[in-house]
């Protein structure tokens, strides 16, 4: 999940992904009733905010939000029908059939704004039962957006995922994965289909963590594939947030969270080549050859262990919030310690 705004404004099994055939539709009878279906109401509390259904939402909106967390957590709950406009997409996953299963989500035919998201107008013609924002950027009124007192006036809930009520990410961690697939369950009746999803990634993350415990930890340089996000000559350098909890899962740690108190780091081409990186994770966001980034880097720092020992791999969607940190978890780990496994 990507939290910085400019980047979104310049920038255009076990898991269920199949968009039609796994949601369970609420009853038609309680809908013309009017009535709670069985097992509502549920209430949320969500950034200050307690937001309460009498039934399962049936026209969901899912805003950009330069993220994929809430679509593909959606998807893996077999969600997917519930879906009536989707801004969300990497181009790419680590989940087959994932980002297929993305594009094929209606968008709602929307004239984006400025942000590649949708506005306010827009949004309330789409007449949503449920809008799912990364951060309260999206429910901001000075950016053009509806807010959540906009969306409760016409009869709609709103939800902003774990973390994203200040904006801040650079606190998160995979436990807020779990957290949003929890209150997805909850919203939409399904929390065995979260539970199973969380426990299936616990128990992958935990084998994979037992497996490196007790090698040494080398230093990673997490870092999006072809992005300029400030002045330097790295300015998408992942500093804090949950990659961190990600890496230090697979045994790994993360060779710039020092450089910034905030979720991304902005470098000059000095600092990145001072630090011995041991390892390289390149993030694909919309990026078609993100290797190709890779190979780069290690030729242009040639000093790294890293580049003498062609160690790195690429991620999408999996190292961000969402529900696949287990891909990226072992992914991570066995091109860290490939003689654990």
């Amino acid at each position: 999940m990507l939290t910085t705004r400019p980047v979104a404004a310049v920038l255009a099994g076990a898991l269920c992904l199949v968009t039609a055939a796994c949601g369970t539709s609420p009853s038609p009878m309680a809908e013309a009733a009017g009535a709670n279906a069985p097992g509502y109401p549920v209430s949320i509390e969500n950034c200050g905010q307690t937001t309460t259904y009498s039934k399962a939402p049936s026209r969901v909106v899912v805003m950009n939000g330069a993220s994929v967390a809430e679509v593909s957590s959606l998807l893996a709950l077999g969600l997917g029908d519930r879906i009536v406009a989707n801004g969300q997409s990497y181009g790419m996953s680590e989940v087959p059939g994932r980002a297929k299963a993305i594009k094929a989500l209606p968008t709602g035919d929307i004239q984006l704004n400025d942000a590649y998201d949708i506005p306010r107008e827009a949004m309330l013609g789409l007449s949503p039962d449920l809008v799912l924002s990364t951060t309260s950027y999206g429910f901001d009124a000075k950016n053009g957006f509806a807010t959540r007192d906009d969306l409760k006036a016409v009869s709609a809930n709103s939800y902003i995922s774990p973390q994203g009520c200040d904006q801040d990410t650079s606190r998160m961690t995979v436990a807020d994965s779990y957290q949003l697939l929890r209150d997805l369950g909850r919203i939409f009746h399904v929390s065995d289909r979260a539970e199973k999803l969380i426990a299936a990634s616990q128990k992958k993350t935990s084998g994979v963590s037992a497996a490196v415990k007790g090698e040494k930890a080398p230093n990673v340089m997490v870092v999006f594939s072809n992005m300029s996000m400030g002045g330097n000559d790295f300015s998408s350098v992942a500093a804090n947030g949950i990659w961190n909890d990600v890496l230090a899962k697979a045994g790994g740690a993360n060779a710039f969270s020092a450089a910034s108190t905030t979720s991304f780091a902005d470098l000059s081409k000095e600092k990145v080549a001072a630090e011995p990186v041991d390892a390289l994770v390149v993030i694909s966001y919309n990026d078609p050859n993100p290797a190709a980034y890779a190979r780069k880097l290690l030729k242009e720092f040639p000093q790294w262990p890293a580049a003498k020992n062609k160690r790195y791999t690429v991620l999408s969607d999996s190292i961000y919030l969402g529900p696949s940190n287990d891909l990226a978890v072992d992914r991570i780990a066995r091109m860290l310690h490939p003689d654990a496994f």
